[in-house]
């Protein structure tokens, strides 16, 4: 071009800028700037915004000469020219120094671009500053006549949910979901459903079921659970019951550990058992089904509390309330059975779980085998085990853990094939059980992790 007599312009510069910009060429923009300059051409805020955009995200120093430069050729900043710097520090994750020259904005009559606001509203959500983050984005909403696109708002739920953040949960679900007619996909509907079963949301845990839904989601257990606990810390036990039956019939098998949030709301005193079995009566006779797991759930809070009169009043109040009582249910009286001693009892509730037809479990039998051991005659202890490895279950460590304390402390020798069978069945011998045997039954020893695993439940 200069061969042929033609004298670059301000635009023919800026072009190849441009150009220079877009492949973040800052040496090459360099000299361009060099030859414009000895060419006699005087830049323009153009000009300056091309070499700035031919930085690399390292290159902070540099910004700093530009806009000295700046002002050496008396070009004020503009909105553009701050878009490019905060967008730049937004994008190197260096929020303080965004919010700075955001601050600047207002002192000059400037107003920050849509892309300001949705660089710095995203560096902020990103890196967990979600209360930052919403404010920035509400801040500028207030304040322009733009709005930010719908995927920033969904950065946003997701900073929140993720942060645990309850109101901004609130806030951006309704802003995505209702506003922008977006179906947040599966992983952000589980963290939206967290925050709202730790914070009591139970219309927002129940709004993602149906968004869930809405994506041809398959209900599972874990998408459920949080709703139930969502109610409980409501104190909503009436619906939070009632949600195990809606489980059941959408073919999602609840557990206890799907009632345990109702299980920690009634643990507390006989005054919140007897509630939550008020609230069963009345969900009967209001003509809904009754899950066994919420009566189950009613049953482990007595059995926690000691109650074991309690515990068999509510198992034989079963038939009143049309439920079929399971294998649960009969683990969870057995329990009481050995915290209270009672054998006989016992005895009669195995024989009401196999006249009912429900086989026993490996939990069953490590229950008898402990009441066995609460007696002084302890010979159905071994009659229980024998029976359990006859059906091909594995007797879990702590039968045998039990069984050899128990014969240890009395002075029964059979404490060694105990001690054999279970070394055969792959456990370990616990440092505690270790110090109980070569002492006699005297201590324990010190506490170990493997030991402490081994509490009963």
């Amino acid at each position: 071009m200069k061969k042929a007599g033609v004298k670059p312009d301000l635009t023919t510069y800026n072009h190849i800028l441009d150009a220079c910009a877009r492949e973040k060429l800052l040496p090459e923009a360099r000299a361009v700037f060099q030859d414009m300059l000895a060419m006699g051409v005087r830049p323009d805020r153009q000009t300056f915004h091309f070499l700035m955009r031919s930085l690399a995200l390292v290159e902070q120093n540099t910004m700093q000469e530009f806009l000295i430069a700046m002002e050496v050729y008396g070009i004020a900043p503009n909105e553009v020219t701050y878009e490019i710097i905060i967008s730049r520090l937004a994008n190197a994750d260096r929020i303080e120094f965004a919010l700075q020259y955001l601050s600047k904005l207002p002192p000059l009559g400037l107003s920050p671009t849509l892309n300001t606001a949705t660089a710095i509203i995203q560096s902020a959500a990103s890196i967990g500053f979600a209360r930052l983050a919403l404010d920035l984005a509400v801040s500028f909403e207030e304040t322009s006549v733009r709005r930010l696109d719908g995927d920033v708002w969904v950065d946003l739920l997701a900073s929140c949910a993720e942060s645990s953040y309850a109101d901004g949960t609130i806030r951006t679900w309704e802003k995505v979901v209702r506003d922008f007619n977006i179906l947040p996909d599966e992983g952000l509907c589980l963290q939206v459903l967290h925050t709202a079963a730790r914070h009591g949301l139970s219309k927002l845990a129940l709004d993602v079921i149906e968004v869930l839904k809405s994506i041809n989601i398959v209900w599972c257990e874990h998408h459920i659970a949080p709703v139930i606990e969502a109610m409980c810390r409501q104190k909503d036990m009436k619906e939070a019951m009632l949600m195990l039956d809606f489980m059941r019939k959408n073919d999602i098998a609840p557990t206890l550990e799907t009632a345990a949030p109702i299980f920690e709301h009634i643990n507390h005193d006989t005054i919140a058992v007897d509630a939550a079995w008020g609230q069963l009566e009345m969900l009967h006779e209001a003509g809904h089904a009754i899950d066994v797991i919420a009566l189950n759930v009613v049953i482990q809070a007595a059995v926690h509390l000691r109650d074991l009169q309690r515990a068999i009043g509510t198992y034989k109040a079963c038939a009143k309330l049309d439920v079929k009582p399971d294998r649960d249910t009969f683990n969870l009286l057995l329990r009481g059975c050995v915290d209270a001693r009672h054998r006989e009892l016992g005895d009669r509730l195995l024989a009401d779980m196999k006249e009912a037809g429900i086989q026993p479990d490996p939990t069953t039998y490590e229950r008898m085998v402990r009441l066995c051991l609460t007696q002084s005659t302890y010979e159905d202890a071994f009659f229980y085990l024998e029976e359990m490895k006859s059906l091909g279950m594995v007797p879990p460590r702590g039968v045998y853990e039990s069984l050899i304390r128990k014969l240890v402390s009395v002075g029964d020798v059979r404490h060694k094939l105990a001690l054999e069978e279970l070394q055969e069945c792959g456990y370990e011998i616990t440092p505690r059980l270790k110090s109980f045997i070569d002492s006699g039954g005297a201590h324990d020893g010190p506490s170990s992790p493997a030991a402490s695993e081994q509490v009963y439940l």
